[in-house]
């Protein structure tokens, strides 16, 4: 009798279901959706969804009739990813934040010269499908007040140094001598004359008596007759334009209040910064060159420091690295800082490294050496605030205040020190 062998049943394979890319392009009031699977195909047509909450719940009931997991992938640019990005999270959705230079050579992979939300939606989606997605790091909801905050800042500051210039350009128009006699035209006295007579013409045509009183008033008795003779002859034989004295008169009366304005609005938001940096911990500002909105400003734009393998990787972020042009045997020598990342992160470490060369005598050795070295000042700088952020980066990782190295620590020329190391760890204490 023979007998049969049972065949030993198969075994199931484990699907893994396949990913869906969805790329948004981000417009001010629609988005561009594309939705493509792994084989690079569109798997449902393209949507435009309004930047509303009926728009999201439109792109929600999409990503519900398509089966397997999801993944979002928009660019970091304008300002609706964030809110877009945090209701997709709340909702459990998978999201990716990726860096516009990732996709912008992407775009350029094709021969035909063509451009619209859709074909950028499927570049970004595309980018994510080969891998080629890189998140960017998102800060937490406590960090990204605080960098709106000192990005107002900043642009208070630019706003009141344009005006300042604005009213020494005009100046130069209609009584180019006036700083000349009264040195900072901002000051009390200054403002106080200017909010009063605008051009040469309106100073010469004035009694004395009263010229000198106005000075007397604003300068609390400090400038007296011999200033309004002085202020008046520049004015009787100045060069400036008769002609703009309404003209003048109008900018200047609004100019001055605008400036005015722009002081108080800046010393509110200092107060509310500096409040906020008391609340952080110190560690920071025990670095040369770190205090009030230096300070505020390298934690907002650094964010976590944690997430960086190395110094390298800092600078990089911060665009302080060197770029690289090498074609064939062609090596360039004048090579210029990649400005990639937070301008606002590079502004501050210059300002820092502007201020710890005259407090810092190791930093001030560094960048005497850069400059014997025939580096320009500003390069020398560079290098300066590229060794700062090093600093920092080692102070906020490790949370321990700073402390120059001790002489033992260091390797002594006749004319310059230089410590022994460039690791930045040797400029801490213990903890």
């Amino acid at each position: 009798m023979q007998v049969r062998r049972c065949s030993a049943a198969p075994r199931r394979r484990e699907v893994t279901a396949a990913v869906i890319y969805v790329g948004m392009d981000l417009g001010k009031r629609q988005h561009a959706v594309c939705f493509m699977n792994e084989a690079g195909q569109p798997v449902a047509k393209p949507l435009r969804v309004p930047h509303t909450g009926r728009g999201l719940r439109q792109l929600h009931a999409q990503l519900a009739s398509l089966s397997g997991p999801h993944q979002v992938i928009m660019e970091a640019s304008g300002a609706h990813w964030m809110g877009i990005a945090r209701k997709l999270r709340a909702a459990g959705v998978t999201v990716h934040i990726v860096n516009p230079l990732q996709t912008a050579g992407l775009r350029k992979v094709g021969i035909r010269k063509t451009k619209s939300d859709t074909k950028d939606a499927l570049v970004i989606a595309d980018l994510a499908r080969m891998g080629r997605a890189r998140p960017s790091y998102v800060p937490d909801d406590q960090l990204l007040e605080l960098r709106e905050l000192e990005r107002f800042r900043w642009h208070l500051a630019d706003q009141l140094g344009d005006a300042k210039r604005h009213v020494l350009g005009l100046l130069d128009k209609v009584f180019p001598e006036f700083a000349d006699h009264l040195g900072d035209p901002f000051g009390a006295t200054g403002r106080a004359l200017l909010n009063r007579c605008a051009s040469a013409i309106e100073f010469a045509a004035l009694e004395l008596g009263d010229l000198e009183g106005w000075i007397r008033q604003a300068s609390r008795q400090q400038l007296g007759r011999q200033r309004a003779e002085e202020l008046q002859a520049a004015a009787q034989d100045s060069l400036g334009l008769d002609c703009l004295g309404t003209a003048a008169r109008l900018e200047l009366q609004a100019l001055l209040a605008q400036i005015t304005l722009l002081e108080q609005q800046i010393a509110t938001l200092d107060a509310e910064l500096a409040g906020r940096l008391q609340a952080l911990p110190d560690y920071l500002l025990s670095v040369p060159g770190m205090a009030g909105l230096l300070a505020v400003t390298v934690l907002a734009e650094l964010g976590d420091v944690q997430r960086f393998d190395n110094v390298k990787q800092v600078v990089a972020f911060a665009g302080l690295d060197a770029s690289v042009f090498e074609s064939g045997d062609f090596h360039a020598t004048r090579q210029h800082i990649s400005k990639r990342g937070s301008p606002h992160l590079r502004r501050a470490l210059y300002l820092a490294a502007l201020s710890a060369i005259r407090t810092d005598p190791e930093l001030a050795a560094y960048f005497q050496r850069k400059q014997a070295e025939g580096k320009a000042f500003r390069v020398a700088l560079i290098a300066v605030a590229r060794k700062l952020l090093a600093r920092i980066y080692v102070v906020l990782r490790d949370q321990r205040p700073y402390a120059p190295p001790s002489p033992a620590q260091r390797v002594t020329s006749p004319s310059l020190a230089k410590p022994i190391t460039s690791d930045p760890d040797t400029f801490l204490t213990s903890p």
